[in-house]
């Protein structure tokens, strides 16, 4: 059970996450992704190393512990945070949270096919839901004039590679401290996007609008800081029924949120979408009931 301090933490990380992606969305109308990226992850992480080094926490791998790091951080980090930011540079921010949020059933897919996991009822429904879901989705883009069906399939691609760092995750053994971990993939991730976004994008001018300058700052300290310090902090002891619905609150939020931050208003399509993502998530991470 819940305490009221864990449960007013937990609202506040789900509307952190979910406000997120119309913040990026915003942050995207003047600094391209990838740089948005790296500047964002190496601040944020550069003061989550700080602040836990500063609780007592061992921030430095030994030995074998790097290799440990740059393998989980290839699908976790750098897979994620890469293709998605170009999925939610083509799409509205909420339908990119909507297709972002299939994880979770690629996960149990994944699991089945190369884990030897098993398959039910409730993973059966789950993948004809989201099936439906990205089939609107994709019907949608196609026949707007303005459509970017390739922002579904970068999103897809980027929801892919997070569920498969999360199976590895669940797989891999750990000597590290969860919080180091973390901290250290998204510092390697830093130095391939900082050598990508010299490559490929225009070094930016930094004579953003006061509203950017907002959306940066939401990025260093709420998504990369403190929601991050709120997760470490909940993980242990948060019962799965509990995390469940918080992952499955997060497109919600940033569908509706997405009207008042970047001015996008849901189809409905979207709506129906949404709807067929959460009880997918529903599906495969809700505990079923005891008989």
């Amino acid at each position: 059970m819940l305490t009221r301090k864990q449960l007013l933490a937990l609202v506040a990380l789900t509307l952190m996450w979910g406000v997120n992606w119309p913040m990026m969305k915003l942050s995207l109308r003047e600094l391209s992704p990838l740089y948005f990226r790296a500047i964002t992850m190496t601040l944020g992480a550069s003061w989550l190393f700080v602040f836990f080094r500063l609780k007592g926490i061992r921030m430095w791998p030994a030995g074998d512990e790097w290799r440990t790091v740059a393998t989980l951080a290839l699908p976790n980090m750098l897979g994620w945070h890469t293709i998605s930011i170009f999925g939610l540079k083509e799409l509205s921010s909420g339908r990119a949270a909507i297709l972002g949020f299939t994880m979770p059933i690629w996960t149990v897919l994944l699991g089945a096919a190369f884990f030897g996991q098993k398959l039910n009822r409730r993973v059966v429904w789950a993948t004809l839901a989201v099936s439906v879901a990205i089939a609107l989705l994709m019907a949608n883009e196609l026949q707007t004039l303005a459509g970017r069906p390739m922002g579904v399939l970068w999103m897809e691609l980027a929801a892919l590679s997070w569920a498969l760092g999360t199976l590895m995750m669940r797989r891999a053994v750990l000597t590290l401290p969860t919080e180091a971990l973390v901290v250290w993939m998204m510092l390697l991730t830093c130095g391939c996007v900082w050598v990508l976004a010299a490559v490929f994008e225009p070094v930016p001018s930094f004579q953003f609008s006061p509203g950017m300058w907002g959306s940066l700052v939401y990025g260093v300290l709420i998504n990369y800081g403190f929601a991050q310090i709120i997760w470490f902090g909940l993980a242990r002891n948060l019962p799965p029924a509990t995390s469940a619905m918080s992952v499955m609150a997060i497109p919600l939020i940033g569908t509706l949120s997405a009207t008042l931050i970047v001015g996008e208003v849901p189809h409905w399509q979207d709506y129906v979408a949404v709807a067929l993502v959460m009880s997918a998530i529903a599906a495969v991470l809700l505990p079923a009931r005891k008989a």
